[in-house]
């Protein structure tokens, strides 16, 4: 089975970066017969600085998701942070995330899986592989049709996070979907002077590990200048970089 891709920017900045991302994906798609889901957030809501940029916001984030999605037909994934936002955002998206340190509030898992779209639950930074046996066992017994988990590193020590890629093979056992998130997985959170920090050049590495151990997918924030990104900038594949890296995963 092929594997599957998941790419876009952090948060939702401008339609012009949308667009930008989305001609991208869609080229690379035609190129390499690929089925890239375009990923962006209308609300980041877990920022460290109450300063930090948020996005657009619920009703005129979804209008530029929805917009991308007619204009280049592709598939879409956002998160939710509240229960409310579920039915709405499932109305517009392919896949509702879940946030991990989210994964175990149980009305937000119920909310998803009520809308009948794809669920994908992040693997808390404080939750082993398989303790993720829980909120899947929430989702599936609300409803949900197909569960993905995705595996993001854990919590070690201070401003740091540890991959353990045997959790790929612990949440295989509960879901068949398990996808690498290559980019937060390198985030040294609240390490930037009030911002999240972290180290891109790790990112094809910690693909292609995850692809060793078994890997179904792959989860990529990407951006034109990351450097110049309003949310975890540090963390994001440069743009031009992610057909080279899915050229090598697949």
């Amino acid at each position: 089975m092929s594997p599957i891709f998941i790419a876009g920017p952090c948060v939702i900045e401008s339609q012009e970066l949308l667009d930008c991302v989305a001609e991208t994906l869609l080229r690379i798609n035609r190129k390499l017969g690929t089925n890239i889901i375009f990923k962006s957030s209308f609300d980041k809501a877990n920022r460290t600085s109450v300063r930090s940029f948020r996005g657009p916001g619920l009703d005129k984030g979804l209008q530029m998701l929805a917009d991308v999605k007619s204009k280049y037909g592709l598939r879409l994934l956002t998160d939710i942070h509240e229960s409310y936002q579920a039915s709405p955002v499932g109305e517009v998206v392919d896949v509702i995330q879940i946030p991990a340190f989210l994964c175990r509030q149980t009305d937000l898992l119920v909310s998803a899986a009520r809308t009948g779209r794809i669920v994908n639950i992040k693997k808390a930074q404080f939750l082993s592989g398989r303790d993720m046996q829980y909120p899947v066992e929430k989702a599936r017994d609300a409803g949900a049709r197909e569960i993905w988990l995705t595996e993001r590193g854990n919590s070690f020590g201070y401003n740091n996070l540890v991959v353990d890629f045997r959790n790929i093979a612990d949440m295989q056992a509960f879901v068949p979907t398990v996808i690498m998130d290559c980019t937060h997985s390198v985030q040294r959170p609240g390490a930037g002077n009030g911002t999240t920090g972290g180290d891109r050049r790790f990112i094809p590495s910690m693909a292609l590990a995850a692809k060793a151990f078994g890997a179904g997918g792959y989860f990529f924030e990407v951006h034109p200048n990351p450097d110049q990104g309003l949310s975890d900038g540090p963390n994001m594949l440069e743009l031009d970089q992610l057909e080279n890296l899915i050229t090598q995963l697949i």
